[in-house]
């Protein structure tokens, strides 16, 4: 029956996601020792921190990768960020409801995967093969988290409100209560464009 299927296909996914995780947890454990995969195009990548920086500064909406027990899913958000250039060191904030899938999938595995682009335009060729797509990116992993302290919840809130050109809007703190913000450490990234 449908329900059996259904039944079955959940523990394929719960199993896949403890595999994840325990294989998340050894690559943790590593860290800091390993960098990504090396990019197969080098001469695409960006390793330069004001390049990186402009384009975290155009991009407006991240792609968060995430897991729970009915698969994988990628949640598009706005966000605020720091960017530490000389340790090379990304976190992003976003916002959010404190209830749902996606607050579900955070809460039991934080660890998730990030991707945002920007600069898009069409590269026309000689004929259809020769067609390509301009770009830049940004893309990693990392772990995120819900914030607590209500103080890094407001700092938070104003790199969201700073990054999408809202300045320094007041909030308040009866709203506050009511939204979840989140914190993403980037572990890993990559800078990449095709321009």
């Amino acid at each position: 029956s449908s329900s059996a299927a259904s039944d079955v296909y959940k523990r394929q996914i719960l199993s896949c996601i403890k595999r994840r995780k325990r294989k998340i947890e050894r690559m943790e454990e590593k860290r800091g020792k390993e960098e990504m995969r090396k990019m197969r195009l080098q001469k695409r990548e960006i390793t330069d921190s004001k390049e990186l920086r402009e384009i975290l500064d155009e991009c407006k909406v991240v792609r968060i990768g995430t897991t729970d027990s009915e698969g994988m899913f990628v949640v598009p958000v706005n966000f605020g960020y720091e960017f530490q250039e000389d340790e090379m060191r990304l976190t992003l904030y976003i916002h959010g409801s404190k209830e749902g899938r996606k607050a579900e999938a955070f809460a039991s595995c934080p660890q998730v995967a990030v991707e945002m682009d920007c600069g898009h335009r069409l590269i026309r060729g000689a004929d259809g093969c020769s067609y390509s797509y301009a770009y830049s990116s940004i893309m990693g992993n990392g772990t995120i988290c819900q914030v607590t302290d209500e103080k890094e919840k407001l700092h938070g809130l104003s790199c969201l409100m700073d990054h999408l050109g809202g300045g320094k809007a007041p909030i308040c703190p009866e709203s506050l209560g009511n939204v979840a913000v989140y914190r993403i450490d980037v572990h890993t990234f990559t800078g990449k464009h095709n321009i």
